[in-house]
């Protein structure tokens, strides 16, 4: 009787690969510095409950380049990426908001609140169902649609900014601090055209005034913080109606059959 023939074990499909580990541990850091916020502003220091979200805007920042490098991205990664913004720049925020301020107006307080936790949640979902599809334009483009989770929290966090550095009572007022966050919520899920940092090229006469820009940048959140803050948050909403203005330029450009590349912004990743 022949003996039965033994097959090689193989290994099984699928899997995560472990290029893809690297970026989905920033990307969890990343939400552990979302949830940290949240337990710092309930035991009252709002300094570090700031700061953490900040943090966490540096590591979601920092994820996808870790990805791309590695060329480890993957579908969980993105999901993760997702749920961690969504908890980072929408749920600890608004609680950081709620526990500071919104609570003086415990219904509408609370209301405000959830507005700007789900509405970031719902920005990530319509970016999500968007992910693959081929019709982007303001993708294809260089433009965002709507204001992103990081900059949405950054500005609605702008209150506490402004605080931290003045310490004026009427910074803290729930009766400015509700209709800025509902403002804010409403940002980031409109459809407005903003600039995607990430696809702008800067020209070779520049860089060395862009160098000097970034250190100076650089030299001002170290020695002050808060005002660096404040001020990087009120520039880009000033710089929300150019955003809009060129990607009109852009539309028009395109709807006339025009090609001009040095005018057209390249295609966001």
């Amino acid at each position: 009787m022949r003996s039965p023939i033994r097959r090689p074990l193989r290994r099984p499909p699928g899997g995560l690969p472990l290029r893809a580990v690297a970026p989905n541990a920033v990307t969890a850091l990343a939400l552990c510095s979302g949830l940290s916020g949240i337990r710092f502003a309930i035991s009252g220091h709002f300094e570090l409950a700031v700061v953490m979200v900040l943090v966490a805007g540096v590591l979601d920042g920092l994820d996808g380049r870790v990805a791309r490098m590695l060329h480890g991205e993957s579908r969980f990664g993105a999901e993760l990426d997702s749920l961690s913004d969504a908890i980072s720049f929408g749920v600890s925020p608004a609680l950081i908001l709620y526990l500071w301020s919104l609570r003086e107006l415990p219904r509408f307080g609370w209301m405000a609140a959830l507005v700007l936790a789900v509405f970031c949640a719902l920005r990530l979902a319509r970016f999500n169902a968007h992910i693959d599809a081929d019709d982007q334009p303001h993708k294809s483009a260089g433009f965002l649609t709507g204001v992103p989770a990081p900059a949405g929290a950054a500005l609605a966090l702008l209150p506490l900014f402004l605080w931290f550095v003045t310490d004026a009572p009427w910074v803290r007022d729930p009766r400015l601090v509700a209709p800025w966050t509902v403002l804010v919520a409403l940002l980031m899920v409109s459809s407005l055209a903003t600039f995607s940092w990430g696809s702008l090229k800067l020209r070779p006469n520049i860089r060395f005034e862009a160098i000097a820009i970034v250190v100076a940048v650089g030299a001002a959140a170290v020695s002050a913080p808060w005002q660096t803050a404040a001020a990087a948050s009120i520039a880009y909403l000033l710089a929300l109606p150019f955003s809009v203005a060129a990607y009109a330029r852009v539309k028009r450009l395109r709807a006339s059959g025009t090609t001009e590349p040095s005018s057209l912004p390249p295609p966001s990743a």
